[in-house]
């Protein structure tokens, strides 16, 4: 059985396609209802610039205490100190448990500035380490073994008794004896001072930069403490104008 053919007007086949869904590229919009505005999806916040990458500090960095700064009696005013200090602990070269060796550095600056002169300021700039031990043994006699030794002979008289009077036998012995011990000797805490170079200069600005260099300390029992200092001197032909600067101290 056929079902017979409908016919429908060409008007409604044109309703229909204005009807069927049609997709899109633009975005999601929630529906609104009558009298709200139309709002469309928030788009992806835009991602924050990553920082640039801070370099580490050196191995051993010291924080440097502020510059030492004075004024001398005839209107010059000093200032000495430090920045850039390392203070690395590394293995004594002896291989001793007594020892204490570090690899130091920085840069020690000065500045001098007063009353017009036709001659500019000179002087000298000494830079070392202090080097501070709780016990000393190095100047004492350090390890040292301590021994005895003896020998004790001795007779003995066998057989005597009422009866019989005289002995009927010696019995000769002999015996020793043997000790030995320790001795440590231990002196109060010193300190090492270890100059490391004393610039003589003609100028307002000196400095010295010290890299890469290493000192050490034998003899040693116990906490070590390491610091460094600097040491300005501005001269003339009758005076000497000192002013010292000390750095951080390290406890080791």
């Amino acid at each position: 059985m056929r079902l017979p053919f409908l016919a429908l007007p060409a008007g409604w086949l044109l309703l229909a396609a204005l009807w069927s869904p049609v997709a899109t590229a633009e975005p999601d919009v929630a529906p609104a209802t009558p009298g709200e505005p139309v709002v469309a999806a928030a788009a992806d916040p835009v991602a924050a610039p990553v920082a640039a990458p801070v370099d580490a500090p050196p191995e051993g960095a010291v924080v440097s205490p502020p510059p030492a700064t004075t004024t001398s009696p005839d209107g010059w005013t000093l200032t000495v100190g430090a920045k850039d200090e390392t203070q690395k602990i590394i293995a004594p070269l002896t291989t001793a448990i007594s020892s204490r060796e570090y690899e130091v550095g920085g840069v020690f600056t000065a500045s001098m500035s007063g009353p017009d002169e036709d001659a500019p300021p000179r002087g000298s700039l000494e830079v070392g380490y202090q080097i501070g031990c709780g016990i000393d043994m190095s100047t004492s006699n350090g390890v040292s073994l301590t021994g005895t030794a003896g020998i004790n002979p001795s007779i003995g008289i066998l057989g005597t008794d009422v009866i019989s009077p005289f002995p009927e036998g010696v019995l000769p012995g002999i015996g020793g004896n043997l000790g030995g011990g320790i001795t440590i000797g231990l002196k109060p805490g010193i300190i090492n001072m270890v100059k490391v170079t004393e610039k003589q200069f003609i100028g307002a600005e000196p400095w010295v930069m010290v890299s890469g260099f290493r000192i050490k300390i034998d003899g040693c029992v116990g906490e070590s403490f390491i610091r460094s200092y600097a040491v300005l001197t501005r001269s003339t032909d009758v005076s000497d104008a000192v002013l010292a600067y000390y750095g951080e101290t390290k406890k080791v």
